[in-house]
């Protein structure tokens, strides 16, 4: 079975060192580099992955080539650095099989709405997470996952939050069940 992953934030070609400094790195060179070198390392040709946003900055030549160098089908989701102008190219990318504003998706019982921005898909209540709509989303760069916990079941996938890598469905789902749990137990 094609194994599923999520990422956000690959801003590819992003110049400005408040991006690639505080993820480890010392050029936008270095980063797009090892970027696509950890991704490749772990999704394989058949694989998803689900990219929630914003894939590339200042040059979109450049930007492209390095998309172009990732392996697996991806599904884009439009972030705020996603222009119109991007936005053309992006179903031409290497692997690209869509590209939307947000997805749904069901996967192992679970059911997820995939975002750009953090957004609140339901509350607290005592249901269990089956019942419930698992927000995934990027755009605030934060090394927290669960940043905004607090405000729903909001897990942050970008790159920042998990080591400049994507993140399997299963890992997310593994983590939302131990902090989902750790929050029950502690009430």
């Amino acid at each position: 079975m094609n194994k599923i992953w999520i990422t956000s934030d690959l801003h590819f070609g992003h110049q400005r060192d408040f991006l690639w400094a505080p993820r480890g790195f010392d050029s936008i060179d270095e980063h797009d580099k090892q970027i696509i070198k950890n991704w490749n390392d772990l999704v394989a040709d058949d694989d998803i992955v689900y990219v929630l946003g914003d894939l590339m900055l200042n040059d979109d030549a450049y930007g492209r080539s390095c998309f172009n160098q990732l392996k697996g089908f991806k599904y884009l989701v439009i972030g705020n650095h996603d222009t119109d102008t991007r936005l053309i190219f992006y179903p031409f990318l290497r692997g690209v099989e869509d590209v939307q504003y947000a997805y749904r998706l069901q996967y192992k019982k679970y059911h997820f709405f995939l975002t750009h921005y953090p957004t609140l898909t339901g509350n607290f209540d005592d249901k269990g997470l089956h019942t419930k709509t698992i927000n995934l989303c990027g755009h605030t760069h934060t090394k927290d996952p669960f940043i905004d916990w607090n405000k729903g079941i909001i897990y942050h996938c970008e790159l920042d939050a998990h080591n400049n890598r994507p993140v399997a469905l299963d890992k997310i789902i593994e983590d939302i069940k131990n902090k989902y749990n750790e929050v029950n137990e502690n009430e």
